[in-house]
């Protein structure tokens, strides 16, 4: 599950994709769970507006890191 995370999130190594690639034909519950965590991202992705946090808000959490 951890490597399939890491495929869909862009962080697994060229030995994680190459081993995925490789195995994900034998293992069906591999497949399944690609599958949905990929559905369910690209589902993610498409519903969630991607705004700039105001400043006010950054400032905020900025004075409170550093008090």
């Amino acid at each position: 599950m951890k490597v399939i995370q890491a495929i869909l999130d862009d962080e697994a190594t060229d030995a994680e994709k190459e081993h995925f690639r490789t195995n994900m034909d034998k293992c069906i519950p591999c497949i399944e769970s690609y599958r949905l965590e990929k559905c369910i991202k690209d589902s993610l992705n498409l519903k969630i507006q991607k705004k700039p946090c105001p400043q006010s808000i950054l400032d905020t959490i900025i004075s409170k890191i550093n008090s």
